[in-house]
C-alpha cells in the first residue's frame, strides 16, 4: 500500500476477529500541548472475512481469508485543534487463492482485498469557528447515502481522500459540506490525483424527511474520462401511520455531464424512486434506479460505495455504456435477535432493451452487545443476454470484535 511500515508485525499476534467502526469522541480539551498528545484515545479495530466466489467461466473459484486490522489514535483538542492517525493492514490468512487485482493470480476469480499496509487516515481537525469542523489531511468523507461519494467500507481496504473539508451546522437543521479532493486512495491500494470540488447542503427540518442538494465536480488528472459534473437533489424520509407502522420513501434526480478534460461530450440523467413500509418490525421496499446510457457514455459514480447498490455480486461497479435500470425489492426484519435481509434485483439496459440478468441477495447478522458481531451473506447473479456477464455466486462469512 502507500507506505512501507510493517503494521502486520505489530498486529500479527492479534487473534482473528471482526471489525469495529470506532467513533472517537473527544469529551474534554487539554490544558497543554503535551497533555493533548499523551491524553488522547487509542483504538484497535479488527475484521476477519472469508469470501468465496464461483463464476460460470474458465476462472478458478476464489477463496479469500483476510484479516483487516486498524490501529488508531486521536489526540485531545488543544485550542480547538486535534489530530487523528489511523493505520490499516490487510493480511491474508492461509493460501492466497484469489485475484486481488495486484497479486498476479489472474487465473482466479476476483476478490479485491489486496494484502498490504497503509496510513488510512491522518488529519488535523480544527473546531475554532462556531458549529464548524475543518479537516485537513487524509480522511474518510461520505455524503448522503454514499451513491456518489462514499468510503467503500465493505472492502477490507477502505477508500479515503487526501482533502480539505468543511462541515458547518450554523443554520437550524442544516448541514453544509464542502471538500476539495486532491487524491483518492482506492480499495485496490492505488491512488488517483485529482482536483475535485464537492458541495452538499442537507436540510432535515421537515417532519416528512430530509432534502439534500449537491454539486460534485470530479476532475481526474490522469483518468480524464472519469471527470464529470453531477448536479442533483435527493429527498428521503418516513411518515408514521400509527404507533406500529410507517411509510418510507426516497426520490433522487441528478444530471451528469462531462467536465474538465474529459474528451467525451454527454449529458445524462440519474434517477431513483423508492417506496416502502415498516410494520411489526418488518420493512419492505420497492425501488427503481436508472443510470442513463446512450450506447457510448453512461452515468458513472467512481467515488461511490458501489457495493451497496445494484447487487452484492458487484457486477455493475462500472455502468455499462447502454446504461442500467435496476428494479429491486427488499424485505428485512429480526428473528430471535438475528437481523435478516433479502433483496431481489432485475437488471436491464437503459438503451437498446437488453437484459442484464437478475440477482438474489441474502444476509443474516447478529450483534452480541457492542463488542461482537457475526455476519453471513450470499449473492447469486444470473446473467441475461448481454455479452460480458456470467453467472456468479458469492458467499461471505465475517466476524467482528472491538477494543
Amino acid at each position: 500500500m502507500k507506505n512501507g511500515f510493517d503494521f502486520r508485525r505489530v498486529c500479527g499476534g492479534v487473534a482473528v476477529g471482526g471489525a469495529l467502526i470506532v467513533a472517537l469522541p473527544v469529551a474534554q480539551a487539554a490544558e497543554g500541548f503535551t497533555e493533548a498528545l499523551t491524553g488522547g484515545k487509542p483504538s484497535l479495530d479488527l475484521r476477519y472475512r472469508y469470501e468465496h466466489v464461483e463464476q460460470d467461466n474458465a476462472l478458478k473459484d476464489a477463496d479469500a481469508s483476510t484479516l483487516r486490522s486498524r490501529l488508531a489514535y486521536a489526540t485531545l483538542p488543544y485550542h480547538g485543534i486535534s489530530g487523528y492517525l489511523e493505520f490499516e493492514n490487510v493480511t491474508v490468512l492461509g493460501a492466497e487463492e484469489y485475484n486481488s487485482g495486484i497479486n498476479g493470480k489472474t487465473g482466479y476469480s476476483a476478490v479485491i482485498d489486496p494484502e498490504g499496509t497503509e496510513v488510512n487516515q491522518a488529519y488535523l481537525l480544527a473546531e475554532v469557528l462556531p458549529a464548524t469542523q475543518l479537516k485537513f489531511g487524509r480522511q474518510r468523507f461520505v455524503l448522503d447515502n454514499h451513491r456518489f461519494i462514499g468510503n467503500v467500507g465493505w472492502r477490507q481496504n477502505e477508500q479515503t481522500f487526501d482533502a480539505f473539508s468543511v462541515v458547518n451546522k450554523s443554520l437550524p437543521a442544516t448541514t453544509l459540506s464542502y471538500a476539495r479532493l486532491s487524491n483518492v486512495n482506492r480499495i485496490t491500494t492505488t491512488d488517483a490525483d485529482m482536483s475535485s470540488d464537492l458541495f452538499n447542503a442537507n436540510y432535515s427540518g421537515w417532519a416528512a424527511g430530509t432534502l439534500s442538494g449537491y454539486v460534485y465536480l470530479l476532475d481526474y488528472e490522469q483518468s480524464a474520462a472519469l471527470s464529470s459534473a453531477s448536479y442533483g437533489l435527493r429527498f428521503s424520509g418516513a411518515t408514521p401511520l400509527n404507533d406500529k407502522a410507517k411509510v418510507l420513501y426516497s426520490a433522487e434526480y441528478a444530471r451528469q455531464g462531462d467536465y474538465a478534460d474529459n474528451p467525451a461530450d454527454y449529458d445524462l440523467n440519474y434517477m431513483l424512486a423508492e417506496l416502502g413500509a415498516s410494520l411489526g418490525g418488518v420493512t419492505a421496499k420497492l425501488g427503481y434506479e436508472v443510470l442513463e446510457g446512450d450506447g457510448t457514455q453512461s452515468v458513472q459514480t467512481p467515488l461511490a460505495t458501489l457495493h451497496a447498490f445494484n447487487g452484492w455480486a458487484d457486477q455493475f461497479l462500472s455502468t455499462p455504456a447502454s446504461g442500467l435500470e435496476d428494479i429491486y425489492l427488499s424485505v428485512g426484519g429480526e428473528l430471535l435477535g438475528v437481523s435478516l435481509l433479502a433483496v431481489y434485483h432485475d437488471y436491464s439496459a437503459n438503451s437498446g432493451g437488453g437484459d442484464f440478468g437478475k440477482e438474489i441477495n441474502l444476509q443474516a447478522s447478529k450483534k452480541f452487545n457492542k463488542h461482537y458481531a457475526l455476519t453471513a451473506k450470499y449473492a447469486s447473479y444470473s446473467a441475461g443476454d448481454q455479452a460480458g456477464k456470467v453467472d456468479t455466486d458469492k458467499l461471505w462469512l465475517m466476524g467482528q470484535v472491538s477494543f
